[in-house]
């Protein structure tokens, strides 16, 4: 254990591979790094956070460990996804990637010392967008495929999205996203589908946004567009649009207003029992 009271980070690969793998290097396995917190400490919730990226990169530091960090220190388990990425992927292998990570992490609760009903997703920039994916087209589990952990949902507890990619085909769409998710010619109904917004349901977890006024890389839109649709279909939201603060900034611990959504964020959490102890 180390001085800010959690374990030193584990990895895993996700079990059994990743579907329609093409190869066996680092880019073709998906993995988790995991950040426990001191057992004292352990709320029972988790969180798979997903960094940004545009679907070609990953943002591991800023969006990965330094957000892992801050969670254990408030007992939140952390479950870092190095998902794939384009233009070797496309949709649906980052979708299967994130579904399968929440389904791990469900699978081991008891490994980790995390509820199976305190599990949620998180998400920056292009990873907001994947987080997205799993809060509306996660599934209940196959239990006819074999593998039991198959059998387990994929669907999130919560959502959180900080200055997410939503849209697909609009003026606010982040197109460097949106090529390496989809390709370069992607039908109609594709960019129906991963246009997050649209797909919204009573089913879609609680979710809690963030995003900037100045955002002009991905702009406040995709925020919006999908708390109006959270808000149609009556799903507990909360969403926080700060004035000032270019996008990707992460944590922002420089910038006075912006650097206080992770509070805001772990009142929301406490708010919606995911710290209550016993049960």
């Amino acid at each position: 254990m180390d001085e800010a009271g959690h374990h030193a980070p584990r990895h895993h690969a996700l079990p059994d591979g990743a579907p329609g793998a093409l190869g066996k290097d680092d880019a073709d396995i998906p993995t988790l790094t995991i950040y426990l917190p001191a057992g004292p400490q352990a709320t029972g919730a988790a969180i798979v956070v997903c960094p940004g990226g545009g679907y070609g990169a990953l943002a591991m530091d800023h969006e990965g460990h330094q957000v892992a960090r801050v969670l254990t220190s408030r007992g939140v388990a952390a479950f870092i996804l190095k998902y794939r990425l384009g233009p070797r992927y496309h949709h649906p292998a980052m979708q299967q990637d994130v579904l399968q990570a929440i389904r791990y992490a469900r699978w081991n609760a008891g490994e980790f010392n995390i509820r199976k009903d305190r599990i949620g997703v998180m998400g920056f920039s292009a990873g907001g967008h994947l987080a997205s994916t799993a809060a509306t087209l996660f599934d209940a589990g196959n239990a006819s495929s074999g593998a039991p952990i198959d059998a387990v949902s994929s669907r999130p507890d919560f959502a959180v999205l900080v200055y997410p990619v939503i849209t697909m085909n609009q003026e606010s769409t982040h197109k460097g996203s949106q090529r390496n998710l989809l390709g370069e010619s992607p039908s109609a109904e594709l960019l129906t589908k991963l246009s997050t917004d649209k797909q919204v349901t009573a089913q879609t977890p609680p979710t809690f946004l963030v995003h900037t006024n100045e955002d002009t890389g991905v702009p406040a839109e995709n925020s919006v567009q999908f708390y109006l649709s959270l808000r149609k279909s009556g799903v507990p939201a909360e969403l926080h649009i700060f004035q000032k603060g270019e996008h990707g900034l992460g944590l922002a611990p420089g910038d006075p207003a912006l650097r206080e959504w992770p509070e805001l964020l772990f009142t929301w959490l406490d708010g919606l029992g995911m710290f209550a102890h016993g049960g």
